[in-house]
This record gives C-alpha cells, structure tokens and sequence, in this order.
C-alpha cells in the first residue's frame, strides 16, 4: 500500500514558479517511478513528468526546460520545481507511484495550480 499526498499548488501570475510536492507512505520502498501527471478543465489527464527508482526522467515536450522533477528518498518526497509558468499550465496536479508489482498505480488527491495575471 501507498499513499500520495500532493502539496505546494497555489495562485501565481505568468512567468513565475511553484514548487509542488508529493509525501509518500506506506510501502514506498517498492516505488519504482513516480509521475506528475495534470488534468485542466475539459481534458483529459496528462503526463507532465516522471522520475524512476534510478533517476531517468522524462518530460512532457510543453514543460522541458520550465519543469523539473526530482525525488527525495530520505524525505519520501517528489517534487517538481516549475519555473517560467503559462497560463496554459493551470489544471490540477497529480502525483502518480507505481509499484514493483506492477499491480496497480497509486494516484494523489491532486492540488490546484492557476497561472493567471
């Protein structure tokens, strides 16, 4: 069992950065890769950034160079830093962990971020 909790979403104007967090539980030791992924109004969930176990990252081509994702094991965190925010950026975030068993993926309860001026 896994626990995702998202955090660190907010109000910020054009050009400007958050950084978002995700606190894992529970069995986070079998976590093999953990995702951002971001879903607006009116579409449907997407990727925005992944971390494995071993540190290969991979990016949605619309944040690469903005965004970066990295993973703190010590602190049982994921965090992406976004940088340089559009307001076509604004959705909700979601944290996503998938386990060595591959049995399912284990999702957040997702936090807002609105880039508006």
């Amino acid at each position: 069992q896994v626990q995702l909790v998202e955090s660190g979403g907010g109000l910020v104007q054009p050009g400007g950065s958050l950084r978002l967090s995700c606190a894992a539980s529970g069995s986070i030791f079998s976590i093999i890769l953990m995702g951002w992924y971001r879903q607006a109004p009116g579409k449907e969930r997407e990727l925005v950034a992944s971390i494995t176990s071993s540190g290969r990252t991979n990016y949605a081509d619309s944040v690469k160079g903005r965004f970066t994702i990295s993973r703190d094991n010590g602190k049982n965190t994921a965090n992406l830093q976004m940088n340089s925010l559009k307001p076509e950026d604004t959705a909700v975030y979601y944290c996503k962990g998938v386990t060595s068993s591959g049995v399912r993926d284990y999702w957040g309860q997702g936090t807002q971020v609105t880039v508006s001026s």
